[in-house]
């Protein structure tokens, strides 16, 4: 489970809003039955392409590539979020029906041995689409880390040669701010974080609703689109009819809902004569626990039930087949970039996968590299690194694990302390791929740098020290434990979360006094108390939460925000504009908290700060309305009428819907004179219900 923490409500702005272009972010609206008919049977598209492959992959001599003709193919690529691989009827689960992703799998190269490097959405998707290792791109985490903007990614490689590029997200922890929007003309994430209680994720019929919208367009081709879809992630809450027909077993009620959105993408693709003509990968960024090893969700360990995904590959004209290697998702980007015969960046370190996908023996083998430091940043326990190969895997942890998957796909045999010559082979093996794809910090030897040094720092700043290649312990020397140790604590903690963001306050409350019982000093339960009762309008408790929290770790800058917060609902401004400064500095890239701080001046009458900070706010996050609005407003305050106009126009232009912007809008088109404007915004103001 993703701990993303949600975002706080912004005063009296908590709004819901239509963006832009009319592509709607609130509720999902269930309109099964027209995506029913949508559903279809791709069995027979690669039929009659039979010369495509001699042109796609410049297989006969004396054809140019089309990296030089001109004649790419679209590249569409669909991630899965938290789908397992055996929960899909094309690998095997006869209970359920995925008739769509299965016609798909008919199409493609199926590898039934693919791994994720990490079970946690944002990192997972990095490493897709940059073709490379957590250590070499310094993303582990589902916050507190972006993507260097020196990173190649797949959209950016496309990009360069004139691929359209748009990707239309399910979920805010995919948020631009982390850095993945590089690369893509459109990226459409636009998620309410001026919301406490929202959820933060688009259901899977909006995503596609706005893919459509966007392909409708009928962008310049070659096109490159994602589609994220992140309907299968905890909690299970799937649509009618899928609640009904998949009762008692609700994930696999959301996979089925996913495979009717993908089967509505395919069928526009199919209609639009764009199918036979795209390149199309389809993954999964990680499984699911479903109570495997007592992990209810995914991210706490590497388990194969959360390495283990679906990954299909469609090559226009390649023969359909069904590949047993062991991949990783850092191959899909160097396997799209060869097929397309566009030059892979040195970046890179997946291996190409065209081979076999073209039937032919693979050139070399793949690293299953696997990770999760959530433990260890959130919790204080002890991160835990993995490899595989040809299925034996050990999981480096303070108590090591061995397991033959060949054997014991579930891992249940720990095969240690008995088989130390095979543990010790894949222990040197794992070092190995640390310090191969490790970047060194400027002047050390290569051996001094078993972590990358972005995180290495990070680790530091919480008071972490090295004790051997990549193995920490806590400032006073003491080895940190084992997470199997803390599985209880960690899902009272998620269940308790789980709670919180349904309302719940007082069961999330309860949950946590449990887990506080077992583990009277952590830092993330002392936080979350404090956000249940801000959630509770106890604000003295929560102060006393989030001051807490802080003690144990000064540089949280989420608890530091929440504490601003509660210290402004209590009417402590001053105190409340110390706290929110405070958290912009541990966190230049919070755009809410620099919202918020600007809001806080401007009513204090610090005009020129409040402005500054608002337009900070805008700088950090160019799809902010909100901000966009507070700016007019202070514009307008203090007579800078043309200023005024420019922020409100974009308030408007991001979300058409945004009543109170369009007010103001009016009452500056009306300071300027320009009376026939002013009706205009005025009335739309009023139609959608401005006060």
């Amino acid at each position: 489970m993703e701990l993303e923490l949600p975002q706080r409500s912004s005063g009296g702005r908590d709004r819901r809003m239509r963006t832009a272009q009319g592509l709607e972010t609130d509720q999902r609206t269930r309109t099964y039955e027209a995506q029913k008919r949508a559903t279809f049977s791709l069995g027979h598209y690669w039929l009659g392409w039979v010369l495509l492959p001699l042109v796609l992959f410049g297989c006969a001599k004396g054809l140019s590539s089309p990296a030089a003709d001109g004649d790419l193919p679209n590249v569409v690529v669909i991630t899965i979020d938290t789908v397992r691989a055996d929960h899909l009827g094309c690998y095997g689960d006869r209970a359920i029906e995925t008739p769509n992703i299965d016609a798909l799998a008919g199409a493609s190269a199926r590898f039934t041995q693919a791994f994720t490097a990490v079970p946690i959405t944002l990192p997972a998707h990095a490493a897709l689409f940059t073709g490379s290792f957590p250590m070499a791109t310094g993303m582990h985490d589902f916050g507190g880390n972006k993507l260097p903007t020196s990173a190649m990614t797949l959209a950016r490689v496309l990009r360069e040669h004139d691929y359209s590029t748009a990707a239309f997200l399910g979920a805010a922890v995919l948020d631009s701010r982390f850095g993945l929007n590089a690369g893509f003309q459109t990226y459409f994430d636009h998620f309410a974080f001026s919301r406490l209680d929202d959820l933060l994720k688009r259901p899977g019929d909006q995503v596609v609703d706005n893919a459509l919208a966007w392909l409708r367009t009928d962008p310049h081709r070659p096109f490159f689109m994602w589609v994220h879809l992140y309907d299968a992630h905890y909690p299970y809450i799937p649509p009618e009819p899928f609640a009904t027909r998949y009762r008692g077993r609700p994930y696999d009620g959301e996979i089925a809902f996913v495979d009717v959105q993908v089967g509505r993408l395919m069928a526009f693709l199919k209609d639009s004569g764009a199918y036979t003509h795209s390149l199309m990968v389809l993954a999964a960024d990680h499984g699911e626990g479903l109570g495997e090893h007592g992990e209810r969700t995914h991210g706490f360990f590497i388990y194969n039930s959360t390495l283990h995904v679906p990954l299909l590959i469609k090559l226009p004209g390649a023969t359909p087949t069904t590949i047993a290697s062991e991949v990783s998702l850092v191959d899909v980007m160097p396997t799209v970039l060869q097929a397309l015969r566009l030059p892979i960046p040195p970046t890179v370190q997946g291996r190409s996968l065209l081979s076999e996908v073209l039937g032919k023996p693979a050139s070399s083998q793949s690293n299953l590299y696997a990770e999760t430091y959530l433990p260890l940043l959130h919790f204080s326990w002890s991160e835990l690194r993995a490899v595989q190969s040809a299925g034996r895997k050990y999981i480096e942890a303070p108590r090591p694990e061995l397991y033959d998957t060949r054997v014991d796909p579930g891992e249940t045999k720990n095969l240690l302390p008995g088989d130390q010559a095979l543990a010790h082979g894949l222990h040197n093996q794992l070092q190995s791929l640390l310090l191969q794809y490790t970047p060194r910090t400027q002047g050390a030897p290569k051996e001094a740098e078993p972590t990358d040094p972005e995180l290495a720092d990070r680790l530091r700043s919480l008071g972490y020290v090295a004790i051997s290649p990549g193995r920490y312990s806590d400032a006073t020397g003491k080895v940190l434990s084992d997470p199997k140790d803390h599985i209880r604590v960690y899902e009272l903690f998620s269940a308790a979360m789980d709670d919180g963001q349904n309302g719940r306050y007082t069961e999330a409350l309860k949950k946590l006094g449990e887990a506080e019982a077992i583990e009277p000093a952590l830092m993330a339960i002392r936080f979350l108390k404090g956000l249940e009762y801000y959630r509770l309008q106890d604000y003295p408790r929560a102060i006393e939460g989030f001051k807490s929290a802080i003690k144990l770790d000064p540089q949280y800058a989420y608890a530091t925000y929440y504490l601003g917060l509660t210290e402004a609902q209590s009417g402590d401004l001053g105190a409340a504009r110390t706290s929110l400064r405070h958290a912009l500095e541990l966190d230049p890239t919070n755009f809410v908290a620099a919202y918020d701080l600007g809001t806080l001046e401007l009513k204090q009458n610090r005009v020129e700060e409040g402005l500054q900070h608002l337009e900070q706010s805008t700088r950090i996050s160019p799809s902010f309305a909100q901000a966009f609005e507070a700016l007019g407003e202070g514009y307008l305050y203090v007579h800078r009428n043309a200023a005024a106009a420019r922020a409100l126009e974009r308030a408007v232009a991001i979300a058409p819907n945004f009543a109170q912007a369009h007010l103001y809008l009016g009452r500056t088109y009306q300071a300027e004179g320009r009376a026939a404007d002013a009706e205009k915004e005025f009335a739309r103001a009023q139609v959608l219900g401005a006060r």
